[in-house]
């Protein structure tokens, strides 16, 4: 078929270079503006954007698909199918309606649940024990068009928000060329989404990564791994911001008021929670590299002393 592909991130490359292994032709590739990226602000390529020119493949960056010459460019193409995957860019039914095939689209959930920017930040969040890839025939709906399948993966106490990606992108563009490979069948046999069923995912805000020490130790453990990546889970010891990038809940109770540090070891300090400790290995401080505990001890040791306290801010000035 004659395909075209839409997609930004690192997530959606993945499934871009799967495709570029079939028979299939790849006439156009669509992704966001270059945006400015790092500590000197310079414009960068997106992951799409960058293997699709190491393919010699044409690529396509407006910033709105809704104007009339961005319909015609597109029919010009004349695509049999559209594959999008984390574009970032609402799709208007103009262009929904151009494809032989319509448009498809690789979403990183098990639909109707976690429909939105976020599904796998929000499902580690909710404490899911799995999750997976929905293949979806793409409507005018946020995430409502139908099924022509799934790929479930599991999410395991340990997994970061970058171990479920991965575990994502295998099993997202293995169902990806299943369904472009028969996609008459599959669209034959594609299933309505049940509404009822449906939650959003937000994409996650900054005031969402600050932590509350007075949650359980199992929420905020899955609130640090959700972040790792994106948005790194944070607090305050005295005057420092520090972000906590690893950590494991201990089933052991404290009377300390949550946020205290009730012990130190060479590799790790343990923090009061409402119910249970939580056992911290790895911090950034501010301007830092990601750093293991022991790493932070040697340099500043009086930095994590039994008895500091952590907090939703640093103190007031006096």
């Amino acid at each position: 078929m004659r395909i075209c592909f839409a997609g930004t991130p690192a997530f959606a490359a993945v499934h871009l270079a799967a495709l570029l292994q079939t028979r299939h032709q790849a006439l156009a590739v669509y992704t966001q503006p270059d945006r400015p990226a790092g500590r000197g602000k310079q414009l960068q390529a997106s992951p799409v954007k960058k293997l699709a020119m190491s393919h010699s493949i044409p690529v396509l960056q407006p910033s709105s698909l809704k104007p009339d010459e961005q319909r015609e460019q597109f029919l010009a193409l004349a695509p049999d199918l559209l594959v999008v995957v984390a574009y970032g860019l609402i799709l208007p039914q103009s262009i929904l309606d151009i494809p032989r095939y319509g448009c498809i689209n690789v979403h990183a959930s098990l639909l109707p649940r976690w429909r939105g920017a976020a599904p796998i930040e929000r499902a580690i969040l909710a404490g899911d024990d799995e999750t997976g890839v929905t293949i979806m025939q793409m409507d005018a709906g946020l995430d409502t068009g139908d099924m022509l399948t799934t790929e479930k993966v599991s999410i395991e106490g340990s997994d970061t928000r970058l171990d479920v990606e991965t575990k994502l992108q295998i099993a997202g563009s293995s169902a990806l060329l299943r369904v472009v490979d028969a996609i008459e069948e599959y669209r034959f046999r594609a299933q309505p989404q049940d509404d009822a069923r449906s939650c959003y995912a937000a994409k996650l805000n900054k005031s969402e990564a600050l932590i509350d020490w007075s949650a359980s130790a199992a929420y905020i453990d899955r609130q640090i791994r959700a972040g790792i990546g994106r948005t790194p889970a944070y607090s305050f010891v005295g005057e420092q911001r520090l972000r906590i990038l690893a950590a494991q809940p201990l089933p052991i109770t404290s009377e300390a008021t949550a946020g205290t540090i009730v012990e130190t070891l060479k590799g790790s300090f343990s923090v009061a929670c409402s119910d249970y400790l939580l056992k911290v290995s790895a911090v950034q401080l501010p301007g830092k590299n990601s750093s293991s505990v022991a790493d932070v001890f040697n340099s500043r040791p009086s930095l994590f002393t039994v008895g500091g306290l952590f907090a939703s801010a640093p103190p007031a000035a006096s």
